[in-house]
């Protein structure tokens, strides 16, 4: 595989309308369509393992904790559902290959894992972000694809609210980490007092006016806080327009765990806005534990999102992203929050986001799906006892 860093350059952008489908084992009902001519947005399907499954781990013969003995996952309904909703953005930032992101983890068995460790699972398949309608909109300043990542974030969001209505726990594939734009909206519609752990190398607290690059996946945080100088002006954004009306997270809804690269203006907001922050030399001084428990504390009594960003991770261990940062957590550190997370019993949501392949030799990329994918049971439920 290519290490070539490839740009993406994109004149033009469009708007998209939906034919939504759904797909049960090997059957395909269309449920609604917009017009004649729409492109099917997203679809889905939905299995269990067979009688017997849930008993043995992912990967090995150790038992998973069961959910119903330690409560987990109390925020969504029986049969537990992790609905899949792959987001593969790559609008965001300037490098080909997130997109990649949710193909790989399926790849690797993501959905046969999950029923392993109990889950009923309905895959939403990918989330169709491509331009439709040629439009040659002019980006705002400093707003890269802007009206690209708003339509897609708007979709994300739609499917995030829904799955949360009917009790599942939406599992978002990256994609860049603007995606969370959208399933933070949806996620914030159906449960405004979210708490959302933010595990990342950089805050994402940026907005186009702050931000020295103009990407978008270094904005989610920003666009959906109020600043000390007022809400967003989300008209001066097209394709941002669903969140004129909202929603907004609070500065006390939030945690970040694991920092390392943060912006000057994001530094002044942080401090001004007294987001609870843990970064890498809290966790060096504190260590892993005290700063989850900590964390955990911050946000007691409300259901949880998880966004995990894998360039939090030391990118010895996860080459294979676009914004390496020397000094992540390590192996045992990224698993340990995923794990303390779930069995705390809230987590009701997570994604992750930014693995991009075209950004590191075959091992490395290999590498970086591989604990991707390992995380991911640690959060859904996977322990050692």
């Amino acid at each position: 595989m290519s290490t070539t860093l490839m740009a993406r350059r994109l004149g033009s952008i469009g708007t998209a309308t939906a034919v939504a489908t759904t797909r049960v084992r090997k059957f395909i009902v269309p449920t609604a369509s917009a017009t004649s001519s729409s492109r099917a947005m997203y679809s889905s399907s939905t299995f269990c393992c067979s009688s017997g499954a849930g008993i043995g781990n992912v990967e090995d013969k150790i038992l998973p904790s069961t959910f119903t003995e330690k409560k987990l996952f109390k925020h969504c309904k029986h049969p537990l559902t992790a609905s899949i909703i792959g987001a593969p953005m790559t609008y965001g930032q300037p490098f080909v290959g997130t997109d990649s992101g949710p193909r790989l983890l399926r790849e690797r068995g993501l959905g046969t894992n999950l029923a392993k460790l109990g889950w009923r699972v309905e895959d939403i398949q990918d989330l169709n972000f491509d331009p439709i309608n040629q439009l040659n909109l002019v980006d705002p300043p400093n707003a890269r694809n802007c009206a690209l990542v708003g339509q897609g974030c708007n979709l994300l969001s739609s499917v995030v609210e829904t799955k949360i209505n009917e009790g599942h726990f939406p599992l978002v594939l990256g994609g860049d980490h603007s995606i969370a734009i959208g399933s933070l909206a949806g996620i914030l519609r159906a449960r405004p007092d979210t708490g959302v752990i933010w595990v990342d190398a950089h805050a994402d607290l940026n907005i186009p006016e702050t931000s020295e690059s103009g990407n978008f996946h270094g904005m989610p945080l920003g666009l959906l806080m109020d600043h000390p100088d007022g809400t967003y002006d989300f008209s001066k954004l097209p394709g941002f327009e669903f969140l004129i009306d909202g929603p907004r997270i609070s500065p006390e809804q939030l945690v970040y765990v694991g920092l390392r690269d943060v912006d000057a203006m994001e530094r002044v907001w942080i401090r001004q806005l007294g987001i609870k922050t843990f970064t890498m030399t809290e966790v060096d001084c504190l260590g892993i534990g005290q700063v989850m428990k900590q964390a955990l504390d911050h946000l007691k009594g409300r259901p949880l999102h998880l966004s995990y960003d894998i360039d939090s991770v030391d990118p010895v261990l996860a080459p294979a992203t676009g914004t390496k940062v020397r000094g992540g957590l390590t192996y045992r550190e990224a698993h340990f929050v995923a794990e303390f997370v779930a069995q705390s019993g809230d987590l009701a949501s997570a994604e992750i986001v930014e693995v991009n392949p075209n950004l590191s030799t075959d091992d490395g990329a290999n590498e970086t799906v591989g604990l991707g994918m390992q995380l991911i049971t640690s959060l859904m439920g996977k322990s050692i006892i």
